[in-house]
C-alpha cells in the first residue's frame, strides 16, 4: 500500500487544476487603490503559475456595475469569480453565480453565505493597533480627526474599533469623522477636508491626531497639515496598509508616524490557492482566512 501525505495530495490536486486551464474573473471597483492593485498582482502571479486565464475587471468606483459584470462572467461560463467589494451590495450577482454553480471568493471583501471564503487582514486588530498608538502618543487626551469608509466592510470595521478605543479615553474627543471620496484613491478629497478642519480650528494644539482607516486619507491630511504650516504642532497621523508612499512619509520622521503593513501579495496568493482548492473539489471550512500584518513606524519603515 502507498501512503500519501496531505501535502502530496494537495500538490496533485493543484496540479490537476493547473492542467484544466481554468478561466477566473477578478472584479473590483477599487483598482485605483494601491492595496487592491497589490492584491490583484499577487493573485495573477499565482494564477499564472497554475496556468489559469485571468480577466481583471475594474468598474472604476461603480459598485452597482459589479453586479452586471458578475452576471457577464456567469454568462461567459468562467470557472470561478473573485470579488473585492462588499458582498451585501452585489447580492444579485452572487446569486447568479451560485445558481450557475460558480464559486465566488472574496479578496479583502466581506463575509456572505454566497461567498465561499474571504481572504483578508484582521481589520479589528489593525484598527486597534493604530488607535491605541494614537491614544498613547497623545497621552490619552486631545481632539482626533477620523477618516473612515463605511460602505466597504473591511474598512468599516476599522472605524468601529477605533471609535470604541477612543471612547475608552474620556479626554479624547473625536472632533470629526470624515468619509472621503475614493474615486481617485482618496488623497485629494481627504486633503480638502483636512484643510477645512484646520481652517476651522486654527489654534495650535487644537488637533492632536489624525487616525485614518487606510493610507490615502492619512497622506491627504499630511499634505494639508504641511501646506498650512502646522507640521511643527506635533499632530500625530496614522494609517493602515503601509503602501510605498506611506512608508516613505513615515521614514522621513514627520507627522505621519505609523501604519500597518498588510501582506497584499499574500492575500492575493492565498485567494488564488483558495480558488484552486474549491476547483479541485476540496471543502473550504474556514470562511474567513486572515493573513498576518505588521506595525510600521520610523524604526522599520525602510
Amino acid at each position: 500500500m502507498v501512503r500519501m501525505t496531505t501535502l502530496a495530495i494537495a500538490t496533485i490536486a493543484l496540479g490537476s487544476v493547473n492542467a484544466m486551464a481554468q478561466d477566473v474573473a477578478v472584479i473590483t471597483p477599487y483598482l485605483a487603490q494601491p492595496g487592491t492593485q497589490f492584491y490583484v498582482d499577487g493573485f495573477t502571479a499565482r494564477a499564472q503559475e497554475l496556468g489559469w486565464d485571468v480577466n481583471v475587471i475594474d468598474t472604476a468606483g461603480d459598485v452597482a456595475a459589479v453586479i452586471s459584470r458578475i452576471e457577464d462572467m456567469v454568462t461567459q461560463g468562467v470557472d470561478a469569480i473573485v470579488i473585492n467589494v462588499d458582498p451585501a451590495q452585489v447580492g444579485a450577482g452572487l446569486q447568479a453565480a451560485a445558481d450557475a454553480g460558480i464559486p465566488v471568493v472574496g479578496m479583502d471583501a466581506g463575509s456572505d453565505p454566497l461567498v465561499a471564503a474571504n481572504i483578508t487582514s484582521n481589520g479589528y486588530a489593525m484598527a486597534a493597533e493604530t488607535a491605541v498608538y494614537v491614544a498613547n502618543r497623545i497621552g490619552g487626551q486631545g481632539n482626533v480627526i477620523m477618516f473612515t469608509f463605511d460602505p466597504f466592510p473591511p474598512v468599516q470595521v476599522r472605524g468601529v474599533i477605533a471609535d470604541a478605543i477612543f471612547g475608552n479615553f474620556p479626554d479624547i474627543t473625536v472632533l470629526d469623522r470624515i468619509t472621503p471620496d475614493v474615486s481617485d484613491g482618496g488623497i485629494a478629497d481627504s486633503r480638502a477636508a483636512m484643510e477645512a478642519i484646520l481652517a476651522a480650528n486654527p489654534e495650535p494644539g487644537s488637533i492632536a491626531a489624525v487616525w485614518a482607516a487606510w493610507d490615502q486619507p492619512a497622506l491627504g491630511a499630511l499634505q494639508a497639515i504641511e501646506a498650512a504650516g502646522r507640521a511643527d504642532e506635533g499632530i500625530v497621523i496614522t494609517g493602515i496598509d503601509a503602501n510605498p508612499q506611506a512608508r516613505d512619509a513615515i521614514a522621513q520622521g514627520g507627522n505621519f508616524e505609523a501604519s500597518v503593513a498588510q501582506d497584499f501579495v499574500g492575500i492575493g496568493t492565498t485567494a488564488a490557492d483558495t480558488v484552486a482548492r474549491l476547483l479541485a473539489g476540496e471543502p473550504v471550512v474556514q470562511r474567513v482566512i486572515y493573513v498576518p500584518t505588521r506595525l510600521v513606524t520610523i524604526a522599520n519603515a525602510e
